[in-house]
């Protein structure tokens, strides 16, 4: 979960429960949230070292190379922000891409005792109960009164469409528990006399923050300043914002020093360093909301299983609103009792809210609209803003994840005022029918997963150590890119295992070389992963010429390659590959192949 903006508390609770009901309230919503963690993430726990998530195994297999690199390099004292086992020659700077660093120095221990993939399962099931829990303490201890209304607004932000969405395999946007302690630090800023301390934990907080999810960071940074904008200037709280400005000021400051101080190197890589680039390749068309998908059920979903899902969006992890409409008519019918009886403060509250979630809404749309799949041509905000430094980095579809905290902090404040102030009993019964046929239907049901290929034994034995030097280069083919993330699945195994370094001539990676100076994925093709590509794709070999054999042998030589491998079995993230295809253009390229193992081996002279 990206972000969110949240709110002070306007008023104090209006029912204080007793510390045992309370105590029982938080262990139950403790266990609905372990309980639906795990369930969402059911396929993986069957057996995690053997099947991997269908719809973004790419992804999974960058975020596992990442927990194994990153213990790797802090036991080996190597840099964890740069290095040059992927991208032979020029390496990858990992600061401007999602680096998980604390994910991966925090759970080092746990990747070598169980290894990567079962880590990144640990990590994702955690992720997602722990974005419940933290927002159950904000909205219990600080918004509401009432445990049930923290738990339902807590449980729907945390299992909301767009967080179920990115469970396929982002273990940055499900760190959703970092939103609600960031914007109680900001809050925090406020209070008279604690802004040097407030500003130390929110500076450390916003590290934290940028080395797991630093887009995210960035989203709620965003939806903080529009809420506190629009709740600043409210006749209701102009003169509380003013009061409060001198101290959230000092606290800012402080906030931007210890940031700055902690974070001086990675921003350094990630703005000037070597293998930056600015923008992504990602179009940010194709990457925007559909409007109508606000209204649209997501697929993995209590209705998606029944077939009211849609293709609305560009891929299955980036169903970023899909609330349905039921939900939709709730919250404003949420948004109209809470207005009608609020104070100017509480209004105050709602107004920034409902601008908040409206603003996000609309630059979620990118910068064309498009309505049930159809562009209709229509410029929005978005257009304008996509030039700007920062934002042309970022997914405009991904904006629409602010609305969902919004919406469960609208559930939360509207339970809390029914069981304060009681209706009509048929009152009563419309509001709970209300709330289960929008809520329902959102039940997430458990992320799609399939068996994925075995590392090698050529791998797992070490027998690669036989044919490559210490730090050499091995590739697979085809090469390692986001489609075939085989080669990094292989070094991350070798990597946590402590079977020492071999390096790949490509990988998984945003690096510079894309169109108008922005970034691609992995590097610009070379004859010899052109060829490959086009073999495992098709399964035709291509027309092999004495020119291609020596443009392909000069990039073996470019990579420094000591060893080219093929597994019997090549897993494509988005397609089949054709195995017996890739060793026949292998052969014509490179000579016969010996048995080594599970694999096809050829070495590669070093002249």
């Amino acid at each position: 979960m990206p972000s969110s903006p949240t709110l002070a508390a306007d008023q104090p609770p209006t029912a204080a429960p007793d510390a045992g009901r309370g105590r029982r309230a938080d262990l139950i919503v403790v266990i609905v949230a372990v309980v639906l963690a795990v369930w969402v993430t059911s396929g993986l726990w069957r057996d995690p070292h053997q099947r991997a998530i269908t719809v973004n195994s790419s992804d999974q297999a960058l975020f596992e190379w990442l927990l194994a690199f990153g213990g790797h390099a802090v036991t080996h004292g190597e840099n964890p922000l740069f290095t040059h086992l992927l991208n032979v020659p020029d390496g990858v700077n990992l600061a401007v891409n999602t680096s998980i660093t604390v994910y991966a120095v925090v759970f080092a221990p746990l990747t070598y005792l169980i290894g990567p993939p079962a880590t990144f399962l640990v990590i994702l099931t955690l992720n997602l109960a722990a974005t419940a829990l933290a927002w159950y303490w904000l909205l219990s201890r600080r918004l509401v009164g009432s445990r049930l209304a923290a738990g339902v607004g807590a449980l729907f932000i945390a299992f909301s469409p767009g967080m179920v969405s990115h469970a396929n395999a982002h273990l940055n946007w499900t760190a959703g528990w970092l939103v609600p302690l960031l914007v109680a630090a900001v809050f925090a800023l406020r209070r008279p006399g604690r802004w040097w301390r407030g500003g130390l934990v929110l500076g450390v907080l916003v590290a934290v923050a940028f080395s797991i999810a630093a887009e995210g960071l960035f989203f709620t940074a965003l939806a903080v300043a529009v809420f506190l904008g629009v709740w600043a200037v409210h006749p209701a709280r102009r003169a509380q914002a003013r009061a409060a400005l001198p101290d959230f000021l000092r606290g800012l400051t402080v906030t931007a020093l210890v940031a700055g101080v902690l974070l001086a190197y990675p921003l350094w890589l990630h703005f000037a360093g070597p293998q930056r680039f600015h923008g992504t390749g990602f179009d940010p068309v194709i990457h925007a909301e559909d409007i109508a998908a606000f209204g649209a059920y997501p697929s993995r979903s209590l209705a998606g299983a029944v077939g009211l899902d849609t293709s609305l969006a560009p891929n299955p992890t980036e169903e970023n609103s899909f609330f349905g409409l039921p939900l939709l008519l709730l919250t404003v019918a949420c948004f109209g009792l809470l207005w009608r009886r609020a104070s100017p403060g509480r209004r105050a509250t709602l107004t920034a809210l409902g601008v908040t979630a409206v603003v996000f809404a609309v630059l979620s749309w990118g910068p064309l609209a498009k309505w049930n799949g159809r562009r209709t041509g229509q410029l929005l905000p978005f257009g304008v803003l996509d030039n700007l430094p920062v934002v042309n980095a970022a997914l405009p579809s991904r904006l629409a994840l602010v609305v969902a905290p919004v919406i469960g902090v609208l559930l939360a404040y509207t339970v809390d005022r029914l069981r304060a102030t009681p209706p009509g009993r048929t009152a009563a019964w419309a509001w709970a029918v209300g709330f289960v046929v929008a809520l329902l239907p959102l039940l997430p049901t458990p992320l799609l997963t399939s068996v994925r290929p075995p590392v090698p034994e050529f791998v797992t034995a070490g027998t690669w150590r036989q044919y490559v030097s210490p730090g050499g280069v091995l590739t697979p083919i085809p090469l390692t890119l986001d489609v075939t993330p085989d080669g990094q699945r292989w070094q991350a195994y070798a990597l946590s295992h402590r079977q020492g370094e071999f390096r790949l001539p490509a990988g998984f990676f945003l690096g510079p070389g894309g169109p108008d100076g922005r970034g691609r994925i992995g590097p610009p093709p070379r004859t010899f992963d052109t060829l490959m590509d086009q073999a495992g794709r098709t399964g035709l070999v291509p027309i092999v010429t004495e020119g291609s054999i020596r443009l392909s042998r000069a990039d073996l030589r470019h990579w420094g390659v000591e060893a080219v491998v093929l597994p019997d079995e090549v897993h494509g993230a988005k397609y089949d590959l054709d195995e017996d295809a890739l060793r026949r253009t292998a052969t014509a390229l490179l000579g016969e192949p010996r048995r080594v193992d599970d694999v096809w081996l050829w070495t590669v002279p070093a002249s």
